[in-house]
Formats: C-alpha cells, structure tokens, sequence
C-alpha cells in the first residue's frame, strides 16, 4: 500500500544522552567545588578540579560517539526530507533555549544595573545603606567596590575585548564565504574559509584567557569582586564555553568536508554549525555593548 509520506527513521536506543547527562553534572559539581575552594581563599579544590576534568573527559567522548553514530545514519541514507525538517526544527528550538540562557544572565546584568543599585541609592535607602550594609557605597556602575571594601578595576572595553570582537566578526564573514563556497560546489574555497574560521575562533579563545589572566593579576578583577565581577566572568565565561563548543563543532564540519559528506544540496549539518556560530556571535556583540561598553 503506498504512502504519501516518506519514512520516519527513529534511531535505537543509545547510552549517549545518560552519558552527556553525567559529563555535565560532574562539570557543575568540578566546577562549584573549584569556585567554593577559591572563594575561600584557596587556589581551587584539587579534588574539584579532577572532577571538572573528569566531567569535560566524559564531555568530549560523548560528543566523538554521538556524533560518529549521527554521521553514520546520515551517510548510510536513513534520513529523508521529513527528518531534515525535524532537524531543523530541533536546531532552531535548541538556539532558542540558548537564547533563553543569557536572556536570564543580562536580566540579572540589567537588574543589579537598572534596579538594585539605583534603589540601593535613592532617596531614604541611601542612609541606611550607608549606615547598616556598605559605609562607602556609591550607586554607580560598574561597582569596583565590595561590601568589605576591596576595590577592583573595570574591565576597559578597548584592547582585547575590541580585539576579539574584531576577530569574532570577521569570522562569521569567512564562514559565510565558506558557506557559499560549498552552496557553489567551490571544494578549496570551501575547505580554506572553513580553517581560516576555525583559527579565528582558537584566536578569540586564547585572548580570552589572556584578558582572564590580566583581569585577576592586574585588576584584581575576579569572582569575589561584588556583583560586577560575577556578572561579568558569568557572561564571558559562559560564552567562551559556547564559543568552545562551535569550535568543537566546526572542527567536526571540516573532518566531514575532508571526508566529501556534504553536497550543494544535502548540507543541513554544516548548516546548523553555521547558526550556531551566528548565534554565539550576536551574544558578543550584545556581551560586548552591555558588559565592555556601557
């Protein structure tokens, strides 16, 4: 009996989302042990620290089995069009939910900035501010004096933050340029674009943790620096690590293009990386205004 529809492939059960699920408890639990440990003064918890290490171990062996098992499917043919759409729905709700992450990251940035300050200075809390909570509060932002009266210095928006606005800019230029290069079947072009993206983003990570190194040595900027250092390590750390992730991904798109799994028709999954990448592009512009800037 014929069908106007085409079949549904469904994959047999894998161990991958329980091993992903662990990968990411035991980063939260390396992590938090890490922080508390230096919070308290310490260099980090040695045990926190293996755990964190464990988790990202797991991470990363998660990620190269999930994703030989996805391009084995792909390549073998059990996916059609109507699974195709279901991906990109998938894609386009999992970007969403990324929204929604540092939708709740600035909403804090802008509620300690807009309300909690402002409030904490205003007319008859600003006495009892001074008098009860923080003798030398001033509501000005950023906030480079904590309550027990270590002071910081903002991070400058000028130097490495420029700089890596610039590289992460230009890097969503040249992944574009790949991305027609395979829409046009252009193989070297292809591959060239693609590299030049990916040393893009290794660029950006690294200055990152040069202007890490610089804020906790020279600024004395760190987790412990009041509201403004934990919004502004929360936001840039995070993103890192979603930069992180896109290299990651974008690694995996030029193994596959050296491989010749894309066609200038069937290339969804260089596709996705190409969102994605968008994606953690706009979060540093926004970062970059919000954070560096304003």
């Amino acid at each position: 009996m014929s069908s106007k529809h085409q079949p549904y492939y469904v994959p047999a059960q894998s161990s991958w989302p329980i091993v992903g699920a662990v990968s990411l408890f035991l980063i939260a639990v390396g992590a938090g042990l890490t922080v508390q440990n230096m919070a308290e003064g310490g260099d980090g918890s040695v045990f926190g620290r293996l755990v964190l290490l464990a988790g990202f171990l797991f991470l990363l062996y998660m990620f190269a089995g999930w994703f030989s098992s996805v391009i084995s499917e792909s390549m073998s043919g059990k996916y059609s069009a109507q699974l195709s759409r279901s991906f990109r729905q998938g894609m386009s709700w999992f970007i969403f939910s990324e929204i929604m992450f540092f939708g709740a990251f600035f909403g804090a940035l802008f509620y300690a900035r807009m309300i909690s300050v402002p409030w904490l200075g205003g007319a008859g809390n600003n006495a009892m501010t001074h008098e009860v909570i923080w003798p030398t509060f001033e509501a000005l932002w950023p906030l480079t004096t904590t309550p027990n009266g270590e002071t910081t210095t903002a991070m400058s928006w000028q130097g490495i933050p420029l700089i890596n606005t610039i590289i992460l800019l230009t890097s969503s230029i040249t992944l574009h340029f790949a991305h027609v290069s395979l829409e046009q079947n252009k193989r070297m072009a292809l591959i060239v674009w693609l590299e030049i993206t990916i040393v893009l983003a290794c660029f950006f990570l690294y200055y990152q943790g040069v202007e890490y190194a610089h804020a906790y040595h020279e600024l004395d900027l760190t987790l412990q620096s009041g509201v403004y250092g934990n919004t502004f390590f929360l936001l840039t750390g995070f993103h890192g690590m979603h930069v992180l992730l896109g290299t990651t991904f974008l690694s995996v798109l030029l193994f596959r293009v050296a491989k010749d799994h894309f066609t200038p028709k069937d290339h969804f999954g260089f596709q996705a990386g190409s969102w994605y990448w968008h994606f953690v592009d706009v979060v540093w512009l926004c970062l970059f205004v919000f954070v560096y800037v304003l």
